[in-house]
Order: structure tokens, then C-alpha cells, then sequence
């Protein structure tokens, strides 16, 4: 039998999101599913809101709320139709009407699942996630396939579950969502924890210090940047016509890079200069697989 995840450790805290990180295939959503007792473990322990998930019953069920990556909805039903049946299964349901308001989704109410846009089909999941009223909510890839407004509407909208005490475990491969959405966030690779902590204590671990910056800037592609790279900082052409420069950039640097416009009469139609991101951490943190520093709640999970 293969072994998909075998040393991953989490914690997550109620009034906190936290966020699973890693790459397709580290094993983050077979935790995540662990956590809610959707796949059964064959090693180590998990206590979901005080209880292992995989000898509770609908008691504990009620007080977790799941939206699944392929949203798991039947599709011929059509939305609104389908949140009133979920809702009819909690004692306490949040109002469908609100619910659906909050979200948008009467624009779409009449069509079928199955003729809906991803991003309508993240909406309808959430909803229905949502229904309970639950304590913990596990959120896999949540803003997948959503328009930016609708990004942003559902950041708002975990950011007041987050503040109103719920705990909150979002797995993302979209780091920037991490990067706005996590107060805590863990990192897999190949199975295993490789390291933990908030983005600012990511930021300042990580191999990568605070001192480089990132440069993007668009330009004529196939142009000549040999001149701008040296022992730390190095350039690159990731798409044709636009560029990245990336390391310990120095104002020197920046120098060098209006000498080189000028150089090939090249007028920049876009530059822009930032920080080090959690997407520089998280590569570098995985390629270079650093052990994990565990720190000593609504969810805690040992899998090893």
C-alpha cells in the first residue's frame, strides 16, 4: 500500500485561519480529508473538536462544515432548491435566503449544477458549507475558479467567519490567498511537515531573507538582460516580453536597470518593484525540504 502522507503534524485554533500549503500530490488534501474523517487513517491521532472523526457520529458531523474541491453536488439540482434541502438537515440552519443573497447566487438560481461555472459551483459549496452554522469549517481550494469580485467577497466573508470565533483550515495552491487570508500557515511536501508558522515568521526563516525584492517589468520580448544579473541578483524572461528580477536587489540595481533601458532604447511599459512573497518562501522552503520547528484547539492532527 503506498504511503501518501507520514509526518505531518497541525494544530488549528478557533478565531484563526490556517492554511495548508503545497505543491499537487504533498498530501495536503488526504490530511484535510483525514481531519474530517472522509478517509480513515492507518497511523496517528486527530482530535476534531475533542473527538476522533472516525468513531464520531452526526453530533460532531453538525458542528463541521466541509466544501470540497469538485463541490461534491448533484447536478441536476438547481441551487437555491438544493441549499433549502441541505438546510432542512440542521436543527439551527443560517438563512438560505441570506446566505444566497451574501453570495450572489440568485443571479443563477434557475440553472442547473451541472451548467454552472466554476466559480458559481464554489459559491453554492460554500453556502451549503456554511449551512450548519458551523464551528469548524474545512474550505479545500475555495476561491478556485471565482471572477475577482467574487475573490474578493468570499475573502470578506471568511475574514468575518474568522472574527465571529469559527476555526477555519483552507488548503490553496493560490498562495497570494494565503498570503491575505492565513493567520497561520503549514507547508507539506512529499507526505511531511517541512515548516510552520505565521507569514511574517515564514517571511524571516526562510532561506530567503528580508532583504530581496522581486522586479517585474514588461518590455520587447528576446531582449538581452545579461546586463542587469550578477553573483546576487539574476533575471529572467518568463513569458515573452515580460521579465523578472529577483534577489538582493540594491539601489545600485535599479541604476543599472535605467543605464540598460537607455542603453537599448527600451521604455518599460509596466515595472514593478516588491518584497519577498510567500510564494518565494514556499518555493524555496520545498525545494530545499527544511525540517519542520513544531510549536507546542479546534483541530489537532498527528499523522506519522
Amino acid at each position: 500500500m503506498k504511503r501518501i502522507i507520514s509526518n505531518i503534524s497541525l494544530q488549528a485554533r478557533f478565531g484563526e485561519v490556517t492554511a495548508l500549503l503545497g505543491a499537487n500530490g504533498a498530501g495536503k488534501t488526504t490530511t484535510i480529508e483525514c481531519a474530517q474523517g472522509l478517509q480513515n487513517r492507518t497511523a496517528g491521532t486527530i482530535s476534531l473538536l475533542g473527538q476522533d472523526p472516525e468513531n464520531a457520529g452526526a453530533a460532531l458531523r453538525a458542528r463541521v462544515g466541509v466544501m470540497l474541491q469538485d463541490g461534491g453536488l448533484p447536478p441536476a439540482a438547481r441551487p437555491v432548491a438544493l441549499l433549502r434541502h441541505v438546510a432542512r438537515l440542521y436543527s439551527n440552519p443560517l438563512s438560505v435566503d441570506a446566505l444566497v443573497d451574501r453570495l450572489g447566487i440568485a443571479e443563477f438560481s434557475a440553472t442547473t449544477i451541472r451548467r454552472l461555472s466554476g466559480g458559481q459551483k464554489q459559491r453554492v459549496a460554500l453556502a451549503a458549507s456554511l449551512l450548519g452554522n458551523p464551528e469548524v469549517l474545512f474550505l479545500d481550494e475555495p476561491s478556485a475558479g471565482l471572477d475577482p469580485q467574487s475573490r474578493l467577497m468570499v475573502f470578506e466573508l471568511i475574514r468575518e467567519l474568522r472574527d465571529a470565533g469559527k476555526a477555519i483550515v483552507l488548503t490553496t495552491h493560490l498562495l497570494d490567498d494565503a498570503q491575505r487570508l492565513a493567520d497561520y500557515v503549514y507547508i507539506v511536501n512529499h507526505g511531511e511537515s517541512v515548516t510552520e508558522g505565521t507569514v511574517p515568521e515564514l517571511l524571516s526563516q526562510s532561506t530567503a531573507s528580508q532583504s530581496q525584492r522581486t522586479m517585474t517589468f514588461e518590455a520587447g520580448p528576446g531582449l538581452d538582460t545579461s546586463a542587469l544579473a550578477h553573483e546576487h541578483v539574476h533575471c529572467e524572461e518568463t513569458r515573452p516580453g515580460s521579465y523578472r528580477l529577483a534577489g538582493a536587489l540594491e539601489p545600485a540595481d535599479l541604476a543599472r536597470f535605467g543605464q540598460w533601458c537607455a542603453r537599448l532604447g527600451v521604455m518599460p511599459t509596466s515595472v514593478h518593484l516588491a518584497s519577498q512573497s510567500l510564494e518565494d518562501v514556499f518555493l524555496a522552503i520545498a525545494a530545499s525540504r527544511e525540517p519542520a520547528t513544531v510549536k507546542p484547539h479546534a483541530l489537532k492532527t498527528e499523522i506519522r
